[in-house]
């Protein structure tokens, strides 16, 4: 399926993303302690649904359960780690649970809510075939991901302590630490769950590719949410640099991207649409409106 959709193949992507909002629905009722701040509303939980839909248009909602509860993961991460934590020692903490439930290892006293979900998602990702190839790139990006959510909670905390800690960093820097976007995360277990031979003779390749994707995707939410970052005390590269200064950046990262993805469309055709969609998706979408509700 291409990205030009007739009016009844975009329809059949609507009812995927209602297939996948359903099942969100149920993780969120079962996980209602995670979910429970008012920006989780219905829509946030709709848009993710969309997004996965349209972005994996030609495959069935049972293969993108796993993927889209990866992303409604990732942002109860972001609530965790963003709003909710307040000291060394609690973001210490949430990143220790991830990474213990990524390593499958049992939930001492419970477990974390955040570390319960992931090892749920975990305990159903392990049965695909791919695992066994993919797991430990799989833990890996847990890893990558949780560490650049604790990153940004120190420059946010040592911002809060001097304001010119922030000033003082680059964009280089902040690009660097996109793996809190965990865009990368969310190709990996669509990469595993799926097992496409294609995709895993050339996951080096898509690794690549997805990593360029994350940035592009960092900057385009921050040029679409940079009043809502603001308002929540959020960085956002607006923050660092200006927004012409952004605009150039993200043009020159979308480029890299196009010359990535561009010899995967031969190799691995759908995961190259996948990228490309990635980006196309976020970037229209964001022209209109945000995932997350009011606070």
């Amino acid at each position: 399926m291409g990205d030009a959709l007739t009016v009844e193949e975009q329809a059949r992507v609507c009812a995927l993303a209602v297939t996948l909002d359903r099942d969100l629905h149920e993780v969120v009722t079962r996980h209602q302690n995670l979910f429970a701040a008012r920006p989780f509303d219905a829509a946030l939980i709709s848009g993710i649904a969309m997004s996965v839909a349209f972005t994996a248009p030609e495959y069935a909602g049972d293969q993108l359960r796993l993927t889209a509860r990866t992303v409604l993961w990732v942002f109860a991460a972001d609530w965790q780690f963003d709003h909710l934590a307040q000291t060394d020692d609690e973001v210490r903490a949430l990143v220790a649970s991830c990474l213990s439930a990524a390593n499958g290892d049992p939930c001492v006293d419970g477990g974390h809510p955040l570390a319960l979900l992931l090892a749920e998602i975990r305990n159903e990702l392990v049965s695909a075939p791919a695992f066994a190839a993919m797991g430990s790139m799989w833990r890996d990006e847990v890893g990558r991901m949780v560490a650049a959510m604790g990153q940004e909670w120190s420059w946010k905390s040592a911002h809060q302590a001097s304001p010119a800690v922030r000033t003082a960093l680059t964009l280089d820097q902040y690009l660097a630490n996109a793996d809190n976007a965990a865009v990368v995360l969310v190709s990996v277990t669509h990469w595993t769950q799926l097992g496409e031979q294609d995709c895993l003779d050339h996951v080096d390749d898509l690794l690549a590719a997805s990593r360029e994707v994350q940035r592009a995707i960092r900057l385009i939410n921050d040029l679409g949410t940079s009043k809502r970052d603001l308002q929540w005390g959020d960085l956002n590269a607006l923050m660092l640099v200006s927004r012409a200064e952004v605009t150039a950046r993200l043009n020159a990262v979308i480029q890299r991207c196009r010359d990535l993805i561009e010899p995967l469309e031969k190799t691995c055709p759908r995961q190259a649409a996948f990228l490309r969609r990635q980006i196309s998706f976020t970037a229209g979408f964001y022209q209109v409106s945000d995932f997350w509700g009011s606070l």
